[in-house]
């Protein structure tokens, strides 16, 4: 199946604004059923099932998340976050099962009380294609310090 290049970088866009906007039902939509959403930590290719990850989740995991950043008790999130990413450098390749495999580089600066911090990284989508769109199956995000002390990735989803 030939896919449509300018329809997965439209499809990272938007993931990347839902995330901005704090639009978390729609960002949840977004993912597969047998979705998995990493953020390693120390080094980019850890073994998840014996190092601490930043983030590891599942779909179940990812619901729960979204669940507790809606509740209002998500302190660390009040305020919440403004934050805005910048999507770079898209590579694309199509897999033998039909999935994408999309990275590409972010930057992402978030702001809340007062205190500004910029992140960068790469991220590794993998995408099924599902009638006109996407769904996420996985997304690995490598973060540039992931090896060092971060104060607060609550706003992460």
């Amino acid at each position: 199946m030939a896919f449509d290049r300018q329809q997965v970088e439209q499809f990272l866009y938007h993931e990347a604004d839902l995330m901005d906007e704090h639009r978390y039902d729609e960002w949840l939509a977004l993912w597969a059923d047998d979705a998995l959403y990493w953020v390693p930590t120390g080094r980019d290719d850890i073994n998840p099932a014996r190092e601490i990850s930043l983030i590891y989740d599942d779909h179940v995991r990812l619901q729960v998340r979204i669940a507790r950043l809606k509740s209002g008790f998500a302190h660390a999130q009040e305020p919440k976050s403004r934050m805005r990413r910048l999507v770079s450098n898209i590579l694309l390749t199509e897999e033998a099962n039909g999935e994408i495999t999309a990275s590409s580089n972010f930057l992402l600066a978030e702001l809340r009380r007062g205190k500004q911090d910029i992140f960068a990284g790469r991220t590794i989508h993998r995408l099924r294609p599902q009638n006109d769109s996407f769904k996420l199956v996985s997304k690995k995000v490598l973060l540039v310090n992931n090896n060092e002390p971060i104060d607060n990735l609550t706003f992460l989803i």
